[in-house]
């Protein structure tokens, strides 16, 4: 395979991240954009359907053998409950019902999170903030993986088991990179949660709840639409850190592939996104960006340049001390 090229740290770089100069920037040149902000009219009602049809399915499968609740888990149920992890990745920016409807975000973010079994939208919300702030933070965005993923997994076969453990290290790693004391809405979160895996297992029995679950980590580890988690800020070219998506996946997962667009104007919803490439064109169209998240996750594994350390960091000061 010719010579192994590997990193042993992230790309350390020293200037503020890009999204905040070129929304200022497209904002002077095209004021129009602001009307783009604020809530998502239909967002509620799509996703109340996904709910629905999740809760419908945990009554079709619970007569059915284990090896197909695991397939419908992976290749349907799944897909809806990363769909969902997405459509509460929209909400947390307020996109449901506006900015000055904040609570009813957070407690429509917990019903969303309903069929995918582990409660999570209280706490994503808690740290997606930080990922806008900090972007790239070293210690504050718990999206950059630790030293020791940057380390260990870099070779195709360990890059692979990383992609089937990217749940796991998505809920464990903020406790051990910037841990937080839990909130009040963590606990309603979980209490809501488990008391309707804990319903849906008396009415239907253990196979329905083990349907969501497994979906959930299934979909969110190697799957084709995880190609997002790495296509987003994974480094394929040095000197950029966000990449974009334009792909037909975007269908299924709220726009998050429109991910420039989303981080320069994150107060905009996904449904919106494409008006801000098309409006703002010259800003976006000679910048590098996927076509394919399975493509993506081909050269994540069997490109030796890219692995877990192929992310920027940067040194960010806190909000209140700047």
């Amino acid at each position: 395979m010719g010579n192994r090229v590997t990193r042993d740290d992230f790309e350390w770089v020293y200037t503020e991240q890009p999204h905040t100069q070129r929304r200022k920037e497209i904002l002077a040149k095209y004021p129009q954009i602001k009307t783009l902000m604020g809530p998502d009219p239909h967002l509620k009602w799509i996703v109340s359907g996904m709910v629905f049809v999740q809760l419908l399915a945990c009554y079709l499968v619970k007569d059915l053998s284990w090896k197909w609740i695991f397939f419908w888990a992976y290749a349907f149920g799944g897909c809806i409950n990363h769909s969902l992890t997405l459509a509460i990745h929209d909400i947390s920016h307020n996109v449901a019902f506006g900015n000055k409807q904040a609570k009813w975000n957070r407690w429509f973010a917990v019903f969303a999170n309903l069929p995918i079994g582990i409660p999570y939208s209280a706490s994503f919300k808690k740290y997606h903030i930080d990922h806008h702030r900090y972007l790239g933070g070293d210690g504050l965005d718990v999206d950059i993986p630790t030293d020791f993923e940057g380390w260990f997994f870099c070779t195709p076969l360990r890059k692979l088991l990383w992609l089937f453990l990217q749940p796991l290290f998505y809920s464990l790693r903020p406790l051990y990179v910037n841990p937080k004391a839990i909130t009040r809405m963590e606990i309603f979160n979980a209490l809501v949660q488990f008391s309707v895996d804990l319903i849906i297992h008396y009415l239907w029995g253990l196979k329905p709840v083990i349907y969501l679950i497994a979906g959930t980590i299934l979909c969110l580890g190697f799957h084709p639409i995880s190609g997002h988690f790495i296509a987003e800020h994974y480094m394929f070219l040095k000197g950029y850190e966000t990449y974009s998506y334009y792909g037909p996946l975007n269908w299924l997962t709220f726009n998050v592939g429109y991910h420039m667009e989303h981080h320069d104007f994150p107060s905009i919803p996904g449904c919106r996104l494409p008006m801000v490439k098309k409006i703002a064109a010259e800003y976006y169209d000679n910048l590098p960006h996927h076509q394919s998240w399975i493509r993506v996750l081909w050269d994540f594994v069997f490109d030796d340049s890219i692995g877990p350390y192929s992310r920027v960091k940067r040194l960010c000061k806190l909000a209140k001390e700047s």
